[in-house]
């Protein structure tokens, strides 16, 4: 008998294995199985759903231009999809449930795997995303150039998973069959987990040089990694090699997002890789360097900046279209609805979920972050620090403009002496919505509220800016060889203005043209780009793929609310992904 929620009982799943790494050649074929395991993390023995009992899966490393089957097998909790994500592959083995039957449990279904592109790809749920890669299923592929000069040189290579997973009471806290919760920031977690370990011991040797790939396979959570007591180059993206190497602090990745860089370890001791946020910087792995030198010596190849000529060429190639108008416009809108106020008319009083601080007498929109204010329940003491001299019903906590009349909010006697600390908490909370990085929620500030949203009380809208149309009714068709201009806002105008990876699936790969009107500086092949809080970014697509492919948020919880829609694209004259 099928209960409200997903299993979360760890009795008759196997243990967790350590994951592995699996070279494949041309024409080879190989078994992913989806099956429940159980995993330590921390004190907590907990239920959770693996690709070949490991978390995270197999790492597939394979050749570019080779091309493989794999064979997925559904034993898991619920019928799946398994999506190569950033693959341009041939569209029905997309992995999605527009592209194929959904797997039923006990069922497989195999994919045919091709690779044109060097780099870094992984693979994940398509049906209940929110679950399955919560669950711990997500793995990485790994795609080795053809050119054995594209990366330059390194001793090793490492390949880290950033993840985190909501516990509560010794579990995983609960999903339900029928609806995705935390619909409206995304399902946080409370522990981080790193290559699928809350706690990641690694090692180095003096002078060794370590690639790392690093993948965000959060549900919702960004990630901003730097190295404490190292040297770190970024030298790659999404889809491949950057247009310029350069020796950064940190890189940041939303969901679905890849970075690789090198490490230079040039001193023994203690190193620690972190996640740094405003508020908090987090442990992601303790490295050890020992005292053993590492051979050959890359110091030199390490200090040195190399530029990518084929990115560089796109450049040139590309210039036209940074000052061109877009193609199409897409906008990320929310709406919210937590109800009607259960008050008798009048009496009701509003608050910010997010800054407690902010509290008004109407339904209007928090002065800090944006987000639509909601009803407080019932008998919470209105606000007296300010009120409209036309309707002294108006109140707030902090200056405004009258709903009514459009007069400025005055201060109160009784609450004239708030104003000061309210302005520390105004600048305060600017800062954390609008912190150096710009415009990313990096913790959930409001857990409570997040848990009650679902797609019934919180609609995440792409909108295209043209038509109309949101979400699946979007009808957009394109051709093999198209290049489109495609111009993202993030609208301030929404019930809770947030960050948003969006995610193109193997229709082509885009370059970012411009953020805020600014030209991007680095180019890099992208599958996914961040769209922070207010911002607009412009992109270039290249249409290399026939098929009907899909467009979305990638916070899970978005994705699963219905925040996306697909588009067509059809073939061109002798088109070859390969080629391109």
């Amino acid at each position: 008998m099928r209960t409200e929620n997903f299993p979360t009982e760890t009795a008759g799943a196997p243990e967790v294995i350590a994951p592995e790494q699996v070279e494949l050649s041309d024409g080879d074929e190989f078994e992913l199985r989806i099956a429940p395991v159980t995993k330590e993390i921390g004190d907590a023995t907990v239920r959770m759903l693996a690709y070949n009992g490991s978390i995270p899966g197999p790492t597939l490393k394979v050749s570019q231009g080779s091309e493989i089957l794999v064979n997925a097998v559904n034993e898991g909790d619920l019928e799946a999809t398994v999506h190569w994500h950033g693959l341009r592959l041939e569209n029905v083995y997309d992995g999605t449930h527009q592209t194929q039957a959904p797997i039923p449990v006990g069922e497989s279904f195999t994919y045919r795997l091709r690779f044109p592109d060097p780099g870094l790809y992984w693979y994940h749920p398509h049906i209940r995303q929110d679950y399955g890669q919560e669950m711990g299923l997500y793995g990485n592929i790994l795609v080795v150039p053809a050119d054995a000069g594209y990366w330059p040189p390194a001793h090793r290579e490492v390949l880290l998973t950033l993840d985190d997973i909501l516990l509560e009471d010794g579990k995983v806290a609960p999903f339900s069959h029928h609806e995705t919760n935390y619909v409206a920031m995304g399902r946080f977690g409370t522990t981080l987990l790193v290559a699928g370990e809350p706690e990641l011991a690694l090692n180095a040797k003096l002078g060794e040089v370590v690639r790392f790939y690093l993948t965000d396979t959060a549900n919702t959570r960004v990630f901003k990694v730097g190295v404490n007591g190292a040297r770190m180059k970024l030298v790659g993206g999404d889809s491949g090699h950057v247009e310029s190497e350069e020796l950064v602090e940190d890189v940041v990745l939303a969901p679905s997002e890849r970075v690789v860089v090198d490490m230079l370890f040039d001193r023994p001791g203690s190193v620690t890789l972190e996640h740094r946020t405003p508020e908090r910087t987090y442990s992601l792995a303790e490295i050890t360097v020992t005292e053993e030198p590492a051979e050959p010596g890359l110091a030199e190849e390490f200090e040195t900046l190399r530029v990518n000529e084929d990115l560089s060429a796109e450049r040139e190639r590309t210039a036209s279209y940074v000052e061109a108008e877009p193609d199409k416009t897409l906008a990320f809108v929310a709406e919210m609805d937590m109800g009607e106020p259960e008050t008798e008319a009048g009496t009701a009083v509003y608050a910010c979920p997010m800054h407690a601080e902010i509290v008004a007498t109407w339904e209007g929109k928090c002065p800090i972050c944006g987000m639509k204010l909601v009803v407080e329940p019932t008998g919470t003491a209105r606000p007296t620090a300010f009120a409209c001299p036309m309707h002294p019903e108006i109140t707030a906590t902090c200056p405004g403009t009258c709903p009514k009349c459009g007069m400025t909010l005055r201060p109160t006697e009784a609450g004239g002496g708030e104003m000061a600390e309210h302005e520390g908490h105004e600048h305060h909370g600017a800062e954390h919505a609008h912190d150096p990085a710009g415009g990313i929620e990096w913790e959930d500030d409001m857990v409570e509220m997040n848990r009650k949203t679902t797609a019934a009380n919180m609609r995440w809208l792409i909108v295209d800016r043209e038509t109309g149309a949101e979400n699946a009714a979007i009808d957009w068709r394109f051709r093999v060889g198209d290049q489109v201009k495609i111009r993202l806002v993030n609208e301030m105008e929404s019930d809770h203005p947030m960050h948003h990876p969006f995610h193109i699936h193997g229709a082509g790969r885009f370059l970012v043209l411009s953020r805020d009107g600014v030209v991007e500086p680095n180019l890099v092949w992208k599958d996914t780009v961040l769209v922070r809080t207010g911002e607009t970014v412009d992109i270039l697509l290249d249409v290399s793929n026939p098929g009907l492919w899909m467009a979305h948020c990638h916070i899970a919880e978005h994705h699963e609310s219905g925040m996306m829609f697909s588009f067509d694209v059809a073939p061109g004259a002798g088109h070859s992904v390969e080629s391109r």
